[in-house]
């Protein structure tokens, strides 16, 4: 299968040479290095540094703007990768930024927390920002073409939309059970809090049993026997290892809305799938309406990141049990969305509380058919 387009290869485009580092985060094994590569290989000869080889750091750590030079030679553009792994990168950037000129630096790494405890300081005014998710439904759309995208949606709620997952299907259990056991949380077992990897694992399949619930913290740290500070700390850090995000409640003062629990999410369903050890298909599992739910937010998500969308979203949810799944706010305008695999089961009625106090601008109900609609 030839490679698949990814929106990040124009977002990059349209920043290259602007006299700023292009700086890419993202889970391992996403395409990030793939992605770089081809559009580094577009412009030219460049220089590729691994973060990951040891003799690559050796060389590159330490280095003053003599050796940089050295280095660097008469390349004119510089792909470092997984960056977070080489001591002061940040200092080291910012000398090849400020002092050689005509460099067009592109950097990776899988750690958001690595990247920017490393370089926020040190490149403040001298980087743009990117992220690279698991493929998304609007690049395998344009890959595959609206129909047999559209046959293979059953799948990608089962087995996700990492890069390999996608083009070797057949393998796709044995490609997502190493991809959770090996990469998963790699950057994060450098993390000096992070002293038990096994409470990690606890954590995580509790989070993916949970899935489309609101999180009791408290509940949480008794059945995985650790204090509530630190289960909200190790949520914090697994959503700087891109393996999941939460999504907070919209309160405005409504009597009865719930406006202090948190959903938590998995930026990929076969990742999570992989995590409670079930690729069952979907006329056989009792999750079907929470993969789908995890599946349109994840990738309503990734669209919302790629296209710099400046709104914010939200789930709705009173104490008498009426909800909405996502409501996206721009400029005190909402847009609400109820999600529905198999709207025939059921009727749906938005809450009237919600529409009174809201007047929403839009509502609609996800399903199969029209989900276009919503993650445009």
């Amino acid at each position: 299968m030839q490679n698949i387009k990814r929106i990040l290869e124009k977002n990059l485009k349209d920043r290259w040479d602007s006299n700023k580092v292009l700086l890419v985060t993202g889970p391992r094994q996403v395409g990030k290095t793939t992605t770089i590569k081809t559009l580094c290989e577009q412009k030219g000869n460049y220089l590729l540094i691994n973060g990951d080889d040891p003799e690559d750091k050796l060389v590159f750590e330490n280095s003053g703007e003599s050796k940089l030079r050295n280095i660097i030679g008469d390349y004119k553009t510089v792909f470092i990768d997984e960056a977070q792994r080489i001591k002061d990168i940040g200092l080291i950037l910012k000398i090849i930024h400020d002092q050689i000129k005509g460099i067009q630096l592109v950097v990776s790494g899988s750690s958001a927390l690595e990247m920017a405890n490393k370089m926020n300081e040190p490149l403040t005014g001298r980087k743009w920002e990117f992220n690279l998710f698991p493929l998304s439904w609007s690049e395998l759309k344009s890959h595959f073409g609206y129909f047999q995208n559209s046959k293979n949606l059953p799948n990608y709620l089962i087995y996700g939309m990492y890069p390999e997952v996608i083009t070797h299907p057949n393998d796709a259990e044995s490609i997502l059970k190493e991809i959770a056991g090996s990469y998963l949380y790699k950057d994060l077992l450098q993390y000096k809090g992070i002293r038990k990897p096994e409470v990690l694992d606890k954590l995580l399949l509790a989070l993916a049993l949970q899935l489309g619930s609101e999180v009791n913290y408290n509940e949480l740290s008794k059945s995985i026997g650790l204090d509530r500070a630190t289960v909200e700390q190790y949520i914090s850090l697994l959503e700087k290892a891109y393996v999941v995000f939460r999504l907070q409640p919209l309160s405005r003062n409504v009597r009865n809305e719930i406006n202090t629990s948190r959903k938590i999410y998995f930026f990929d369903n076969g990742i999570r799938n992989a995590i409670i050890g079930n690729f069952k298909p979907l006329e056989l599992r009792q999750d079907t309406g929470a993969l789908w739910e995890n599946f349109l937010i994840s990738e309503k998500v990734k669209h919302l990141n790629y296209t710099k969308w400046a709104g914010r979203y939200y789930f709705w949810r009173t104490y008498q049990q009426q909800e909405i799944d996502w409501i996206e706010e721009v400029e005190d305008n909402f847009f609400a969305y109820e999600f529905k695999w198999n709207p025939k089961k059921t009727k749906v009625k938005f809450p009237k509380t919600f529409t009174e106090n809201y007047n929403p601008k839009k509502t609609l109900v996800v399903t199969p058919e029209n989900m276009d609609e919503f993650l445009v």
